[in-house]
C-alpha cells in the first residue's frame, strides 16, 4: 500500500508540469518556489509561474531502463532521461512512452538525444486495485513522431453568432493498432486509459479553439470504461486542463460524467449548447468528451465476439456562441429499453444481446432519430452533405446509411471504425470530427449516435467560414492520426496485455 499523502501529493504536482521564474535575475527553477536563491530575500514574492504543459523540450540524455523497480516493473524496459526546457534553464528527469522495447532490443540512444519531446498525460504506474491510481505528466514523446507539439494561443472572442455550436474540437487515439481482418484497430498503451484519451482529446480541442480554458464552465465526459467505479473522470480532465477559473488548487466549473452506453457524449450536446444559450447561466463555452478504452472480453469467452471491433480513444467538442465553427440547427432523441449491450456491477467485460443488437436496437432507434429530425426540418437525404452514423462495426453504419437514402459521398468520409475500432462513446463524435476536418463552410452535417439500452440522439449541424479559419491550428487531425507513419502494429498477444494496462 502507498503513502496516500505522498502519492496524492506528488500526483497533483505531476498532472500539470509548473516551473517558476525569477522576476529580477530571470533563473528558472523546475518547482514552485517563492524566492529565488541568486537573488535571495529581495526576491520573495517576485516570482512567476511558468506553465510547461503546452511547451516542448529536449532530450539531452538518456538511458535503457531493462530492469524496474518497484511499481514500474509492468512498464518493462523504458528509456529514462533528462529533459531541458527553455535552452536547459529548466531540467527535468523523464521517461520516453510510447515505446514498445522488446527482450534483447538494442536502442540507439545517442540517436534520440536532441531531438524534440513533448509532454503527455499519463497513468504513472499500475497500482494495486484499492490505490488511486497516479498520473502525471513527466512523460515525454518524441514530436516528430507521432505526436507533433502544437501551441496552444488564446485569440479572444470575435464574431457572436444567434446559435450556439462548436466552437473547437479534437480527436486523439494513441500510436498503437492491430491490423485483422481487413481493419485497422487503436490500442492504449499500456500507461494510457480513458481517462488519458479524455484529457488528450481535451488539450486538442482547446488548442483548436483558441478560447482560455477558464471560459469553459461545464464539462462532461461521456465513457463505459472508466478505472473507476466510483470516482469521476471529469474532475481530472477539469483540474489538468484547468477549466474554469482556478482558485488555488480548486477550479470552478461544474464536472460530471454521464452514462448512456455509446451515447454518454453526444447525449451532453444539446446540454451544453442550451447552457451557453442561457444568458443567465454565465457559461462562456462548455466542453463534452467522449473517450474509452472500449472493453471487450479475449477471445474464446462469452461476449469474446466483441473483441474483433473494439478500439481505443475518444473526442472532445467546445460549444459556445462565439467564433462557431457549425452551429446546432436542432436535434431529436429517441429511446426505448431494449436489452442490447450490457455489463452487470463487478462483472469486466460487457455483453450483448445477439439478435437484438441489429434489430431492434441499433437500425431502428438511429433511423427513427434520424427520420425524426429530418421531417421536422423538412430535409430529404439530398439537402444533407455529410451523414456520421455511430459506427460499432463496418457493416450496420453502411447499411444504416443506404436504408435512410444517403449516398457513399455522404458518408464515406465519416467512417473511422475501420481506422480505430469502435470507439464506444468516442465513435460516432470520431466521425463528426473527421466530416469537420474536411467540410466547406455553409454545409449541412446529420449527425446520429447510438447507445446500448437503447437510444439515439440526432444533430444537425450547419458549418461556418470560422472552419476554415481555425483549421491551420490544427497538426492532430482524424486523417493524421490515420496516416501517420509511426503508427505502431502489435500483435494479439501484445494487444491483449497493452488493452488491460500489463
Amino acid at each position: 500500500m502507498s503513502s496516500e499523502p505522498i502519492e496524492r501529493r506528488v500526483s497533483y504536482l505531476g498532472d500539470r508540469l509548473k516551473a517558476s521564474r525569477c522576476q529580477i535575475c530571470g533563473k528558472e527553477y523546475f518547482e514552485v518556489r517563492d524566492y529565488c536563491s541568486n537573488c535571495g530575500r529581495k526576491s520573495y514574492m517576485k516570482m512567476d509561474s511558468v506553465d510547461l504543459f503546452y511547451d516542448k523540450g529536449k532530450l539531452e540524455l538518456c538511458t535503457l531502463v531493462t530492469e524496474p523497480t518497484n511499481k514500474f516493473t509492468k512498464l518493462e524496459s523504458y528509456v529514462y532521461g533528462i529533459i531541458s526546457f527553455h535552452n536547459g534553464k529548466i531540467r527535468v528527469p523523464g521517461r520516453l512512452t510510447d515505446q514498445v522495447i522488446k527482450p534483447g532490443e538494442t536502442v540507439d540512444l545517442p540517436a534520440l538525444e536532441g531531438r524534440e519531446v513533448v509532454p503527455r498525460f499519463r497513468r504513472r504506474y499500475s497500482v494495486n486495485r484499492s490505490d488511486v491510481v497516479p498520473t502525471i505528466s513527466l512523460s515525454f514523446t518524441l514530436a516528430d513522431e507521432y505526436y507533433p507539439h502544437q501551441e496552444y494561443v488564446v485569440s479572444g472572442q470575435n464574431k457572436e453568432y444567434s446559435l450556439p455550436g462548436i466552437v473547437g474540437y479534437g480527436v486523439y487515439t494513441s500510436r498503437f493498432r492491430i491490423k485483422e481482418r481487413g481493419i485497422e484497430r487503436a490500442v492504449p498503451f499500456m500507461d494510457e486509459d480513458s481517462i488519458t484519451a479524455a484529457v488528450e482529446a481535451g488539450k486538442i480541442a482547446l488548442i483548436h479553439s483558441g478560447i482560455d480554458s477558464a471560459s469553459v464552465g461545464k464539462v462532461y465526459v461521456g465513457s463505459e470504461s472508466n478505472p473507476y467505479a466510483v470516482k469521476p473522470i471529469a474532475s481530472k480532465v477539469a483540474q489538468v486542463l484547468k477549466l474554469g477559473q482556478e482558485d488555488d488548487d480548486v477550479q470552478a466549473v461544474d464536472a460530471v460524467d454521464t452514462e448512456f452506453a455509446c451515447k454518454a457524449a453526444t447525449s451532453m450536446f444539446k446540454d451544453a449548447a442550451a447552457l451557453v444559450n442561457y444568458p443567465n447561466s454565465g457559461m462562456k463555452n462548455t466542453m463534452v468528451i467522449g473517450a474509452d478504452n472500449s472493453q471487450a472480453a479475449p477471445r474464446g469467452c462469452p461476449g469474446g465476439e466483441l473483441d474483433l471491433f473494439v478500439g481505443y480513444g475518444g473526442a472532445a467538442f467546445i460549444f459556445g456562441k462565439h467564433d462557431v465553427v457549425a452551429e446546432i440547427e436542432g436535434w431529436c432523441s429517441v429511446t426505448s429499453d431494449t436489452p442490447d449491450f450490457w455489463r452487470r456491477d463487478g462483472e469486466p467485460y460487457p455483453m450483448h444481446g445477439g439478435r437484438f443488437t441489429g434489430d431492434p436496437a441499433y437500425f431502428k432507434h438511429v433511423k427513427k432519430a434520424a427520420n425524426k429530425l429530418m421531417d421536422r426540418f423538412g430535409l430529404k437525404p439530398q439537402d444533407v452533405d455529410y451523414f456520421v452514423p455511430h459506427q460499432p462495426n463496418p457493416a450496420f453504419p453502411v447499411k444504416v446509411a443506404r436504408d435512410l437514402g444517403f449516398k457513399e459521398e455522404q458518408y464515406e468520409c465519416s467512417l473511422q471504425v475501420n481506422n480505430f475500432g469502435n470507439t464506444y462513446s468516442g465513435c460516432s463524435p470520431v466521425g463528426l470530427a473527421a466530416v469537420l476536418d474536411l467540410a466547406k463552410p455553409d454545409e449541412r452535417v446529420l449527425l446520429v449516435s447510438y447507445g446500448s439500452g437503447a437510444g439515439s440522439d440526432a444533430y444537425l449541424f450547419r458549418t461556418t467560414s470560422q472552419l476554415l479559419d481555425k483549421r491551420c491550428r490544427q497538426k492532430i487531425t482524424t486523417k493524421y492520426l490515420t496516416d501517420n507513419p509511426f503508427v505502431e502494429y502489435v500483435d494479439y498477444t501484445t494487444y491483449r496485455r497493452l488493452k488491460m494496462g500489463m
